[in-house]
């Protein structure tokens, strides 16, 4: 059981969502999961310029660290997510990333794993952005377990329980990996939205090659 977290805050070690991504890795660790821990500003990811290669060739035109860094995403079963809030929204460079995952959005890449996600703020709208990430994760194909949201509001301490619900989250992203849990009510989205991408990547399968390719053979298993 492989789990990776990512901290998306340009503060990196001083950084409090990475104190909870950690937690949440810890969690997870405690139960028995293979954790790797990255820290997103420590790469170069570049803009995508919505060229389109990716869909048509499976390949993108920056030579960047994304293809590594996508790789281990596609090699583990759980994701753990964290952001602070930057005007209610992710960081730039959590976002970036997002946006460079179109192909496997189209793909359903992420279909069969499971995720959740943290975040912090010093005021308000922490939970926002952690369902904002965990909503990526299920349009992804990924199904989300929870989230911790940690509006500091001027009090340093509250880090320290903070950190106890992100270790539990983290205990219960690897439970929900060894049961292979489903809810009803993802699993509704992820019908809707595999079948919605299989009829747009159809109607545009003379120019997106690569991925026609992967929901024939998809729909071969």
């Amino acid at each position: 059981m492989k789990i990776i977290g990512i901290n998306a805050s340009p503060k990196r070690e001083k950084s409090q969502t990475r104190r909870l991504v950690l937690a949440a890795l810890e969690g997870a660790r405690s139960k028995g999961a293979d954790i790797t821990f990255i820290d997103l500003c420590d790469l170069e990811i570049k803009y995508c310029t919505a060229c389109g290669n990716c869909y048509a060739k499976g390949e993108c035109i920056h030579d960047d660290d994304y293809p590594e860094l996508l790789e281990k995403l596609l090699d583990a079963d759980g994701i753990v997510l964290g952001s602070p809030n930057y005007i209610d929204s992710v960081t730039a460079q959590l976002k970036t990333l997002f946006d460079r995952m179109a192909d496997s959005i189209h793909c359903q890449h992420f279909t069969g794993k499971y995720g959740c996600a943290v975040s912090t703020a010093g005021g308000s709208n922490a939970e926002g952005v952690a369902a904002y990430m965990n909503q990526t994760l299920l349009h992804l194909g990924a199904t989300t377990v929870g989230a911790v949201g940690l509006n500091f509001l001027g009090n340093p301490d509250a880090i320290v329980p903070a950190e106890k619900k992100a270790k539990d989250l983290g205990r219960k992203l690897a439970e929900a990996i060894k049961t292979n849990w489903k809810d009803p009510a993802q699993s509704k989205i992820q019908g809707e939205r595999r079948e919605y991408f299989r009829k747009l990547v159809a109607f545009n399968k003379d120019l997106w090659v690569h991925e026609y390719d992967h929901w024939k053979m998809m729909d071969a298993k």
